[in-house]
């Protein structure tokens, strides 16, 4: 607060100075010319302390000149500049004229002590003291600042009274206040009265128009300014830019740029740093970067908002090196100079940079920023550092909903959604409310965990309390519905959006890819390039994934094909990757393979590990060791390709190698993930794993499962044993299959739930063959719709069929 004192006691020192300036918010007729206070005018300027203030006072007061009100208001300002304002507050009370009154309420309004302004104003009435058209400019300054509308209304029926109104400076204020209180109509029903309008009139009702969203009358009064024969300043030119971004966009921002380059204005810091905002805004980061590079004036507000812009549009190397330029050229560093290099900092995953800037931030004392503190826990979870990330969350002093809404994301981005459904209720328990982002992250985190009634809660939650359901959210719903196994809710709350945009489009055909349903996927792609909407690569990523777990081999070639020469996309490691999954799943391994070698780029674990599967599939042993080796050598620490290659032994027989693959990985210290299941009952989650001894209703769920295979055995099932990876006994092998995740979830969710209610299970690994045959036979059985999301798609069981039709 003190430094805010400092900076407008200055302003009010230098008004003191050259009291003829236009400006000067004081009467000249209360200056009064004495040449005996000269000298002390210049002590005054050389006080850096308060006890040389206190001497200096002293002697102005024994000489008899404590009521020349230039000396008076000099040292008023100074006592509150080096934060004495019981002092200022004396030579304040000492003085019955409206001039050192105006003076202290100044110093309040400007530097947002706007109660204490006002109090100062109801004092002042008090003791009878004339308010003047230089106060009421101020207290309107002080109810902006609080919105205090009330407040404001009072002061105009008090200055219509008096006969101010119509004075300019006095109906400024007027539309400045009722602009920031969100009441345009008022506002401008005061610019209308207003017979003499000067620049700083129009400007505020300009203003008033953009902070209240009305960007086409602020454009509309930028006209008329100009036909009225009065000068843009660049206070106005600031107003305009900031609405260009609401409507009109760049063109409009173009518009104004132009004006700024033909009309000769100065283009300040001020006004340049708006433009390189704007461009920002607009995506246009060349332009942007152009207005400054040719700023011959760089305050640390135009640094900002150039590393922010190039952040926020994804250029982070250059944010980076703009970064480090800044440093080179002695500005000082703030907290939103920090914020934006750490944003950059996220995207690159660049931690040892990051690092840094923590470590300057500790140093500058800008850790404690309530900014600063998100940025970094924004940062470190990115960059898979979430342990920290969650102690900088614990150790700050103040938290708000941006820093609760970054350790959630961090969470669920890092697929941690317990610990984001814990963090969020503590949120809810904190009174912190959540916005849009939070609730974004929390469909995130119920997409991975694949629980739809909590899904659903969210959804409800974010109507009821009358968030925006703007496209953005609209999309994350379809993907939550879809992933949680409700292909109807998705397609519903698809077919139901007023407007969609490309990632509507995409979500809603990887939504049926991931459900099998690769025709209905095939007609969307469709039905979205004969409206006008052009497919991106995300987009072939989908349709090929769908083709390829549907096994539409020629679809699937014509679509690549397609991508390339009608649409000119060049194709990604992912794409390649989806045409050698397609190839390979179908039979056509050597097709894959030749795929493989004629790729222009290197193929990686991706293309490879879709080689892998599709030789376990097919059981090709020699093809899928050269594809094991490529994977191993590229990924060594990977468990799950050394499990495929073992699982192609164990299917032939081939013990031995399957050996040897297991004393490499415990050699090479790699640890197979557990399989693990979860399924959701009323709102809460169960996890089950390979295995599982814990659970509570153990006896019952293994008892239930027995009962269960008896039946299936007498409707025709035989275990598939080539799944146990084990060389055993055949019973024991059966023994084991019985006790794989997902059968154990499967069996607690019809055991705990009412008849005829469908079975929802995420998995994190991939079903094995018998578990798949058996949770048909079960469906039958129980006559109980189960639905399994594993670590590929999704399986409707219902009636003893699956939606695969048994491939996947």
């Amino acid at each position: 607060m003190k430094a805010y004192f400092f900076s407008s006691c200055h302003k009010l020192l230098f008004y003191i100075k050259q009291p003829l300036r236009d400006k000067i918010p004081f009467k000249k007729t209360q200056f009064h010319t004495n040449v005996s206070a000269y000298p002390y005018s210049l002590i005054l300027e050389n006080c850096k302390n308060i006890q040389t203030l206190k001497k200096t006072h002293t002697h102005v007061i024994t000489t008899g000149l404590s009521n020349n009100n230039i000396l008076a208001a000099k040292i008023l300002a100074l006592y509150a500049m080096l934060g004495n304002l019981d002092d200022a507050n004396k030579i304040r009370e000492h003085n019955s004229n409206a001039f050192l009154w105006n003076a202290l309420i100044g110093v309040y309004a400007r530097n947002e002590c706007c109660h204490e302004a006002l109090e100062l104003y109801t004092k002042m009435r008090v003791f009878g003291i004339e308010s003047d058209n230089f106060t009421y400019p101020l207290v309107l300054k002080a109810c902006a600042g609080i919105l205090g509308l009330k407040e404001g209304r009072e002061i105009h029926c008090d200055i219509v009274k008096k006969g101010f109104e119509l004075d300019v400076f006095v109906g400024v204020g007027i539309i400045d206040m009722y602009g920031k209180c969100g009441i345009f109509e008022d506002a401008r029903q005061m610019f209308d009265k207003m017979s003499e309008r000067d620049v700083v009139a129009w400007n505020a009702m300009i203003s008033g128009c953009a902070q209240n969203g009305c960007s086409n009358e602020a454009f509309e009064l930028f006209k008329e300014m100009q036909l009225a024969d009065l000068r843009p300043n660049s206070s106005t030119l600031v107003g305009v830019l900031g609405v260009c971004d609401i409507v009109g966009g760049l063109e409009r921002g173009q518009q104004i740029h132009g004006y700024v380059v033909k009309s000769g204005c100065e283009c300040n810091a001020f006004l340049g740093t708006s433009l390189v905002e704007l461009y920002a805004k607009c995506g246009d980061i060349e332009a942007a970067a152009l207005v400054f590079e040719k700023m011959y004036e760089k305050s640390v507000v135009s640094w900002n908002a150039m590393i922010s812009g190039y952040a926020q549009n994804g250029y982070a190397n250059e944010a980076l090196k703009l970064f480090y330029q800044m440093q080179f050229g002695d500005v000082e560093l703030n907290s939103l100079t920090v914020v934006s290099v750490l944003l950059a900092c996220a995207q690159l995953r660049a931690l040892e940079e990051g690092k840094w800037i923590h470590d300057y931030a500790i140093r500058s004392g800008l850790e404690l920023d309530v900014f600063v503190g998100t940025a970094l826990i924004d940062m470190y979870s990115k960059c898979g550092r979430i342990d920290t990330a969650r102690q900088l969350f614990d150790e700050m002093p103040r938290k708000n909903v941006v820093s609760w809404t970054a350790m959630i994301g961090g969470y669920s981005y890092h697929g941690y959604a317990n610990e984001a459904f814990k963090l969020f209720n503590q949120m809810q328990l904190a009174n912190v409310q959540p916005n849009s982002v939070t609730l974004v992250n929390m469909l995130l985190a119920c997409t991975l965990l694949g629980v739809m009634q909590q899904g659903k809660s969210i959804h409800n939650y974010i109507v009821r309390r009358g968030f925006d359901l703007d496209v953005s959210m609209q999309n994350t719903l379809v993907d939550m519905y879809a992933k949680c196994g409700s292909i109807e809710l998705s397609c519903g709350l698809f077919n139901k959006m007023p407007k969609r945009n490309l990632a509507s489009w995409n979500v809603m055909v990887a939504a049926y890819r991931i459900h099998g349903l690769a025709k209905d996927a095939l007609a969307l792609f469709v039905q979205m390039q004969q409206i006008g909407i052009r497919p991106d690569h995300i987009t072939f990523i989908c349709v090929l994934s769908a083709c390829s777990h549907a096994g539409l081999v020629d679809e699937g070639r014509r679509c690549f094909d397609s991508m390339t020469i009608e649409y000119c996309i060049t194709p990604e490691m992912k794409h390649y990757a989806c045409m050698v999954d397609l190839l390979g799943r179908s039979g056509h391994l050597d097709e894959a393979h030749d795929f493989i070698k004629k790729m222009p780029l290197e193929p990686d674990a991706s293309v490879w590990g879709a080689l892998l599967g599709a030789c376990r599939i097919h059981n090709n042993i020699k093809l899928g060791e050269h594809a094991a080796n490529c994977l191993i050598e590229l990924k060594p620490d990977d468990a799950g390709y050394y499990v495929l290659l073992s699982n192609i032994y164990a299917a032939a027989g081939r013990w031995d190698s399957v050996m040897k693959v297991r004393t490499t990985m415990k050699d090479r210290g790699v640890k197979k993930s557990p399989g693990c299941s979860l399924v959701e009952i009323n709102n809460r989650v169960y996890a089950f794993l390979v295995g599982d001894r814990s659970h509570p209703q153990l006896k019952k769920i293994y008892s239930f499962l027995e009962a269960l295979a008896v039946q299936m055995k007498e409707a025709g099932y035989i275990p598939d044993t080539n799944f146990v990876l084990h060389d055993v006994e055949e019973e024991m092998k059966e023994r084991m299959l019985c006790s794989h995740s997902e059968r154990l979830a499967i069996a607690f969710g019809i055991l705990n739930t009412s008849p005829g209610a469908p079975i929802r299970i995420t998995k994190n690994l991939r079903v094995c063959g018998d578990c798949h045959t058996v949770t048909k036979f079960i469906s039958k059985i129980v006559d109980r719709k189960v639905i399994v999301r594993d670590a590929n798609r999704f399986h409707h069981f219902k009636d003893g069929y699956c939606s695969c039709g048994d491939y996947w």
